[in-house]
């Protein structure tokens, strides 16, 4: 994991702003989008979990504007490794911003009873961080389920695009409204929607451990991570070009490039052999 000193910073970060009438446009989109994936299912509400993030911040934001409060049900699920400020915002938005039903959960019992039933794993960072967000995705459904509710994802381009989500875990949703955005594209619409800048703009973290943030355990910030996606995985641009186009190093292309190719596996079914007959 990178430190604050070595996180990688495009000189001149490739530009990926909508227009006022494209936000107008994606905001109908994704709104639309979430009506449309209600109705298939044959049910009324959604459920989603608030992480006071901007990613989740937008997606409630657009499922109560396509459904209305009453059929968007959150869920504040803190664990030991969430910053309290998180939480509060999380609250903040179901709350004071959108009037919708929210549960809070504490999801450290569970954490707690997985490694009391298999010890090994206390101390492993990565594999505890990834069960605290699979144990999220459990309630979520358990929720949905009770409720007979669709589970909205908050996943967006540039997550889904170098694998930075916990597979079965907050990747286990029924539809992610914000797939199609790049991360500077979701604070954009964020702020057209009306999320107060203090939220669109705050650093980001998936909050797996104490101390986490996104652009230290990529080595990048996601401007950077966005231009090269935008240039080279997405638009086919080589990676020296790239690299000169935004003024970064060759090795954070490649990086990216990695990561892509490397998480190619969360993007997919999970294979199995093909049928003999």
């Amino acid at each position: 994991m990178a430190t604050a000193d070595s996180v990688v910073r495009a000189d001149d970060p490739f530009d990926l702003t909508f227009s006022e009438a494209e936000l107008d446009a994606h905001r109908d989109h994704i709104t639309s989008f979430i009506e449309a994936q209600v109705d298939a299912a044959g049910v009324d509400s959604v459920v989603m979990g608030l992480s006071g993030g901007i990613d989740s911040t937008l997606v409630s934001h657009l499922a109560v504007e396509a459904l209305g409060r009453d059929a968007v049900h959150g869920l504040v699920m803190p664990s030991e490794a969430n910053r309290a400020d998180n939480m509060s915002d999380a609250e903040r938005v179901a709350n004071d911003l959108l009037g919708i039903e929210y549960d809070v959960i504490e999801i450290n019992p569970l954490v707690d009873s997985f490694l009391d039933a298999y010890p090994d794993a206390e101390g492993d960072q990565l594999a505890v961080g990834n069960l605290r967000v699979r144990c999220r995705a459990v309630l979520n459904y358990l929720v949905g389920n009770h409720e007979g509710a669709l589970v909205l994802g908050t996943g967006n381009r540039s997550e889904a695009l170098v694998g930075y989500y916990t597979k079965y875990g907050d990747g286990a949703v029924d539809c992610h409204p914000i797939a199609a955005l790049y991360k500077q594209q979701v604070r954009q619409l964020a702020k057209h929607v009306g999320v107060p800048d203090d939220l669109a703009e705050k650093t980001a973290s998936a909050e797996m451990w104490s101390g986490q943030t996104d652009a230290d355990e990529m080595g990048m910030d996601y401007d950077t991570l966005d231009s090269i996606l935008a240039l080279h995985i997405d638009g086919g641009v080589p990676a020296t070009a790239t690299a000169d186009r935004i003024g970064v190093p060759m090795a954070a292309v490649e990086t990216v490039r990695e990561m892509y190719e490397s998480s190619a596996h969360k993007r997919a079914m999970p294979p199995g052999p093909e049928p003999l007959y």
